[in-house]
């Protein structure tokens, strides 16, 4: 029976203030990622990065929040989105890194940005874009029971973009308070009592003095203090953060402020500190501002407070590019900013193609306090651990991913490495670091950091690939010598390339292409043209673990070796020939003028004329048999098409059959069986099918018909034969990814492997590709590798173990 793992999974977090959280007990992290919730253990030794994606969203995960039922101690993890539901996950039993759905609660009409829970109170408190904060009684004693029971309409309307809730000390009972903050420059406060059935949540008081919308509140103990009081950190858009202090009993009485006083040059005092009291439970409480943080130079995102009670800390992420970590003055009490980390920009002419991450959306505490993990614009994670000894704050690799569409993934020609492409316009370079017996995938270069959305590539060796994008040319590029060492060292990847590589690249300000590095000017000229301060790439690589994500974003770009001219729109498919001479490339097409397959050759770059026509709409899929000889081309007009390779001149395809109604709905996929004795291939469709043609005489024939749940949107054959068959992969627009048996002799079929839904992608498939392996021995082997790109921003890795046992 063939059984499916996952290798790797490689993923974007949600630029979203609320979508990660990381879990005290378990020291899981959960982050949104598109419409699915990701799972990393940060502090596990084997670095393997996102174990699992939990799939139920159908739009994006904006919140995510774990939560203890107090009276089962069973762990949940809540998530909103912007689909306008709130998933719970129950922590399975056996195991608690995994979690499977166990409730959907839809009672909100917006998307849901907020989630607050207390610690030992089953009330959990969501906030959502129709204006309204609702109550949810969530208890898991016998069996899960979530209950709606209060909802409170924000007065005047705004939208709550975060919530902090906590319980409060008092003589007759433990009362909830409640903060609610947003598109609004006050934070409002709520109480309640939280042992009856229905909480009644009351605003007691309005704090003002944030001048813009609130992003982040929340909760802890002052640590610094005597007493059990409270601090309440608020983050806003006006750069500022702001402390308030929550007391039991009635607040001492500041100084009245001289109005005259000639320090205020008769300016309003802006820090006024009303004191705002109420009554919950029949205790008196009282609020007052504490503190006021200042520092950031742009918004300010999150704000954790370090879960270890011996410290006094508040993290802050800002869209500045600086996580912060503010701290107490044990002598003064004045708070300080005691660590700043990520991205201080006084590089000239510093911008997100240069490699700035554009700010930090979340910073979260591990549940040692020891550790900090942020997510940056780029949707990768940074972490950095306090070194004791030195007193310092050290940053350690973290995990990436596309944070949009994955629209392809290919193998070197070897498979060494795996490269992927996607509409957030990266291309990203992903290998298995071999160390101590231990293996872990992660991503090793950035070749290409693009203008353009990216819709498709392919290899041309070792050092080598093609990518096109939505800007209606193709760009190839080489690989620095620095990277081919990074990944010999790392990976054990060794690559015999002919020629000199080219030392390293940078991209010129406002420019799109990555320009190979020579010694032909001076340096301080290479400054002044380029803006980039020019650092020493080759020494910022050499390093015992993978790059971290500065590294990944401005030193292991590849530099461009040519572009490709010709197409009229965007790219939309891309295939190399397997003797690396020939390019064939598609375009965008609503006549049959631009649905032409172009072809260039590669010696010298130069267009081969004419173009092949054979389309009357966008061509969806190119693909070259074994021995080069035909090239198939499908497309969105429902026909294929077949070129034959002139023996004159081998630069020269003819046309030699097509199939006007191949499929009666448009083709996605295309792919040539690994034999050239047979000339057989497949194509996938939206009329749910995949169909197996077999060439006689003067034509091609359907021999076999496949049958699918959804429609068929890439395809893929083992690149060899197996055991006498034939072994293709077929994804979905579904998100289903299946594995098919075609016998040699009578070209039937046999379904292997579906994907398990837990496991596969949440969205359309855009791309399969199998990972080569050595043809010797190859009947012996039990064990193969498939690469998937999807529509919900994953690329993945899955190991198919005894697909014909």
């Amino acid at each position: 029976m063939a059984s499916v793992t996952t290798e790797y999974i490689s993923v974007g977090g949600n630029r979203h203030p609320g979508a990660a959280d990381w879990d005290v007990q378990s020291g899981v992290l959960a982050f949104g990622a598109d419409n699915n919730v990701a799972l990393w253990e940060p502090l596990d030794d084997s670095h393997r990065g996102v174990y699992a994606l939990l799939v139920g969203h159908s739009d994006k995960v904006s919140v995510v929040r774990f939560y203890t039922c107090p009276a089962s101690g069973t762990k949940f993890l809540l998530t909103g989105s912007v689909d306008r539901t709130i998933r719970v996950w129950k922590q399975e039993a056996g195991d608690s890194r995994i979690y499977k759905q166990a409730a959907s609660l839809e009672a909100h009409q917006g998307s849901v940005n907020a989630i607050a829970v207390a610690n030992g109170t089953d009330i959990v408190v969501t906030g959502a874009a129709d204006g309204t904060v609702r109550i949810w009684r969530i208890n898991a004693q016998n069996e899960l029971n979530c209950e709606l029971v209060e909802t409170i309409t924000m007065k005047p309307r705004f939208f709550p973009l975060t919530l902090a809730m906590r319980v409060l000390e008092g003589d007759s009972g433990k009362p909830l308070v409640l903060a609610v903050a947003g598109t609004t420059t006050s934070v409002q406060i709520y109480a309640a009592e939280s042992s009856i059935d229905k909480p009644n949540f009351q605003r007691r008081a309005v704090l003002s003095g944030h001048e813009a919308w609130i992003r982040s509140l929340s909760f802890t103990q002052d640590k610094q203090g005597k007493t059990s009081d409270l601090l309440l950190a608020s983050a806003s858009q006006d750069k500022y953060i702001r402390l308030w202090r929550l007391c039991q009993g009635e607040a001492q009485v500041p100084a009245p402020i001289d109005e005259d006083d000639p320090l205020l040059g008769g300016m309003e005092p802006t820090l006024s500190n009303k004191a705002h009291e109420f009554e919950a439970s029949g205790s008196k409480y009282s609020i007052t501002f504490e503190a006021l943080l200042f520092g950031n130079e742009d918004w300010i995102y999150t704000t954790a407070w370090n879960p270890d009670p011996a410290r006094s800390q508040l993290l802050t992420a800002s869209a500045d590019n600086t996580v912060t970590i503010w701290e107490q003055d044990s002598v003064s009490g004045v708070w300080m900013s005691g660590e700043r980390m990520g991205e201080i920009s006084t590089q000239k002419g510093s911008t997100t193609a240069t490699g700035s991450a554009g700010g930090f959306w979340i910073g979260l505490w591990s549940p040692d306090g020891k550790q900090v993990v942020s997510l940056g614009r780029t949707g990768s994670w940074r972490v950095w651990q306090h070194d004791s000894d030195a007193d310092a704050w050290i940053q350690k690799f973290g995990i990436s991913g596309h944070v949009r569409s994955a629209h392809g993934v290919q193998w070197e020609p070897s498979g060494g490495y795996l490269l992927s492409t996607s509409a957030d316009q990266t291309t990203r370079l992903h290998a298995q670091w071999l160390r101590d017996n231990k293996r872990s995938w992660h991503e090793f270069s950035r070749p290409q950091i693009h203008g353009y959305d990216l819709n498709c590539i392919d290899t041309l060796g070792p050092a080598q690939f093609v990518s096109g994008a939505d800007e209606k040319l193709l760009r190839v590029f080489n690989e620095p010598k620095q990277i081919a060492e990074l990944l010999e060292k790392l990976t054990g990847f060794r690559q015999t390339i002919e020629g000199d590589m080219p030392d390293t690249a940078e991209i010129p300000v406002l420019g799109l292409s990555n320009k190979a590095q020579g010694d032909e000017a001076p340096v301080e000229e290479k400054e002044e043209s380029s803006g980039v301060a020019r650092f020493a790439p080759a020494a910022s690589l050499i390093t015992e673990t993978p790059p971290l994500e500065d590294q990944l974003s401005r030193y292991t770009l590849w530099p461009e070796h040519e572009k490709l001219y010709g197409h009229g729109y965007e790219i939309s498919a891309v295939a190399v020939s397997h003797d690396r001479a020939i390019i064939a490339t598609a375009c965008k097409a609503s006549s049959v003028d631009h649905a032409v397959i172009r072809l260039y050759d590669t010696s010298d770059w130069h267009e081969i004329k004419p173009s092949l026509a054979a389309h009357s709409l966008t061509i969806t899929d190119l693909s070259f048999s074994d021995d080069d000889q035909f090239l198939l081309s499908v497309g969105r007009d429902r026909q294929w098409a077949v070129f034959a390779r002139s023996e004159q001149d081998p630069t020269t395809f003819n046309s030699w059959a097509t199939n006007p109604k191949g499929h009666s709905r448009m083709i996605l996929g295309a792919a040539w069986a690994p034999i050239t004795t047979q000339r057989i291939f497949a194509t996938a469709g939206r009329d749910k099918s995949v169909k197996i043609w077999q060439k006689t005489e003067d034509a091609f024939t359907c021999r076999t018909t496949i049958a699918l749940i959804s429609a068929g949107s890439a395809i893929a054959f083992l690149p060899t034969t197996y055991k006498d068959s034939f072994i293709v992969a077929v994804g979905e627009d579904s998100g289903a990814v299946s594995v098919h048996r075609i016998a040699i002799d009578n070209l039937e079929a046999q379904h292997i492997v579906t994907i398990d839904p837990l496991i596969a992608p949440s969205r359309a498939i855009t791309q399969v590709s199998w990972r080569p392996v050595p043809t010797a021995n190859v009947d012996s082997r039990t064990r193969f590798e498939l690469a998937v790109a999807s529509e919900d921003t994953s690329t993945r890795i899955y190991a198919i173990s005894n697909i014909l046992s």
